[in-house]
């Protein structure tokens, strides 16, 4: 595969968990929380990579730059755990993803910003 679905994703998600149910928490709303909290751990991870190495190591050096893509692939399935765990399909996360986007699409952020700067002040 070169380009994931979302449903791609998630089923992969499903898949993993099925192989390991007898010894991981179950594909439930109750543990969606703590799947967040992984894929936080995870961001952090992303995070060390930017910090320790240079733009130019992420763009350019190919251990580095797989170790930093490998850990926003581990972001991402966790992130496909918390979707499965609160029973979110694919067509429910894309059509409000698509929502959003067409209205932030929409925004004038600078505004918006200079607007919340004024009312701070």
């Amino acid at each position: 595969m070169s380009d994931l679905k979302i449903s791609d994703m998630m089923n992969m998600s499903h898949e993993l968990w099925d192989k390991n149910k007898e010894k991981w928490s179950p594909m439930e709303p109750e543990h969606g929380k703590t799947f967040i909290l992984y894929m936080i751990e995870e961001i952090g991870e992303v995070i060390s990579v930017i910090k320790k190495k240079s733009v130019d190591d992420i763009m350019n050096d190919k251990e580095v730059r797989e170790h930093f893509v490998t850990e926003l692939g581990d972001v991402m399935m966790y992130y496909m755990d918390v979707l499965n765990r609160f029973k979110i399909t694919p067509e429910e996360f894309s059509e409000l993803y698509l929502k959003k986007f067409n209205k932030n699409m929409g925004r004038d952020y600078e505004k918006q910003y200079k607007e919340l700067k004024f009312s701070e002040e």
